[in-house]
Parts: structure tokens; sequence; C-alpha cells
């Protein structure tokens, strides 16, 4: 065998090993060189985000508060709309750099990505058409059928009861709609959308106490580090300048804070 074929047959077996070595695992961008940010929501859930029907553009309070934080940093962004269902494993395989979608701060997501400190508290309530003068609590939602959006901790915290029939959709305002046809007896929802679509529509209550005590977070890759210390940094900048008080009072008015409101079960959320 020549030396020049020897020699060839190591530098396709080094290009090869680059190869391999290059497609193993994706190097987060260094923080310092950043000018893009994109972030993947789903634009479904009223009034953290939802599409703009004159621009077709993402708004709402999680829009706005992820814009701030851009302005903070330096970055353009760029939302991704994309169902929540899908929305981590979108994120876990880099089609967008970060998540701001009225997510909870779980454990068992906490396993895949990184949250940000919280930025909203949440929590669980059902809501029932105006007529419905029964149900009262969980407890008289056996037999019934309950509606919720598809990998949310509304469902996970329905198929937890006993003896409810759930019902799952891609959005919640279809399980709302489907709920004023009759066709649903109940929502099991974040309250904080509830109450917008009841100030809305005006044909649903919310009854009971909460039924959880829950955080939103802004998640990013595992161990994506330098961009999570980043997003926490123009978190707290806004928050201590005054500017996230004013995104909230733009969204949610005088609604009131949930920590007053006597979550009656799950402290964590899931």
């Amino acid at each position: 065998m020549s030396v020049f074929v020897t020699m060839r047959k190591y530098l396709a077996l080094a290009c090869l090993l680059v190869l391999l070595t290059g497609c193993a695992g994706k190097k987060e961008p260094p923080e310092s060189g950043r000018t893009v940010l994109r972030v993947g929501t789903d634009a479904t859930y009223p009034p953290f985000e939802m599409i703009n029907t004159e621009t077709g553009k993402p708004q709402g309070f999680d829009i706005d508060l992820m814009d701030a934080i851009c302005k903070v940093k330096g970055w353009t962004p760029e939302f991704v709309v994309t169902p929540f269902d899908g929305i981590i494993a979108g994120l876990t395989n880099y089609k967008y750099d970060a998540v701001i979608s009225a997510m909870t701060i779980t454990p068992q997501r906490s396993v895949v990505v990184d949250f940000s400190h919280p930025y909203y508290a949440a929590g669980q309530t059902i809501a029932v058409p105006l007529t419905d003068t029964t149900t009262k609590s969980t407890a008289d939602l056996r037999g019934k059928r309950v509606g919720v959006q598809l990998g949310t901790t509304g469902e996970m915290m329905a198929k937890r009861l006993g003896g409810v029939e759930v019902f799952s959709y891609d959005n919640i305002s279809a399980a709302f709609i489907d709920m004023a046809n009759g066709n649903l007896d109940a929502v099991l929802n974040d309250y904080p959308t509830t109450l917008r679509y009841i100030k809305v529509h005006h044909d649903a209550k919310t009854v009971g106490k909460l039924l959880s005590s829950e955080f939103y977070g802004i998640a990013v890759r595992k161990h994506d580090s330098g961009l999570l210390e980043s997003i926490n940094q123009a978190l707290d900048s806004l928050k201590h300048d005054g500017t996230f008080n004013t995104i909230q009072q733009k969204w949610f008015g005088d609604q009131p804070e949930l920590e007053k409101l006597n979550p009656a079960g799950d402290s964590t959320g899931d």
C-alpha cells in the first residue's frame, strides 16, 4: 500500500471523527455574542399569549415580558408559535432557544429543562356554566365531563381525579366553547386565563377555592447556564425598575393576587 493511499485513509478517518464529534452535541452560543433570541410559545392562552388578528403576530403578557427582557439584553426576539404539548420537545431539539408560555415550574419538567426565577403566580380552578348550581369542588366532578388543555398541569390534575371523564384539547378556548355548547360540564384550567375568558364571554363562572399554587417560569435547555443567568438578570432588572409591574397592569389590571385566594390543594402543581 502506498504512502499516499495510507495518508488519504488517515485524512478520511480524521474528517469522519470531526463530523461525529460535531454531531454528538450542539454547543450553546456564547451569550456575549448573542443578537437574536428564538422563543417558543403557544399563542392560544390569553392574556399570556395569543395571536393579534390584525398583525398575525403573538401578543400578550408573556410576549411583552420577553420583549422587555430582550431589550434589556440587546437581543432581537423571534417568536416561534408551537402547540403546548410539544413545546418542550421543540426546545430540546433546538427549534428555539427558550420557552415562555405560561409554563408551570414542576419537578417533572425540571428534569428535562432549566427554569428561570418564577415570574407569575397561578393555580388551577374549576369553571362551570352559569346555570350550574351543584358543582362546588372537585368532589362534585365525579361522573362529569371535564375539559382541559393537552400537556398542562390542569390535564394532569384532572386525570388524577377519580370517576371524571377527561377531554383534552389543543387549546383551552376550544374546551370553553365545548362547555358553552353543552358538550362539557366543567373546565379545569389556570385561574388567570379562566378569569380572562369569563370577563370576555360572560357564559361561565369559577367555583370553589383554587386547587393548587403554581408558578410560571421561562424554560431553557438543560445546562444552558449563560442564557439562564442572562434571563434571570433581566427579570430582576425589570422588577426593580417597575417595568414588570407596568406590563402586569396592562394585561391584568387590578386582578387579585393569587396568593390571597387561599389555594385548597396542591402546593407545587405538576
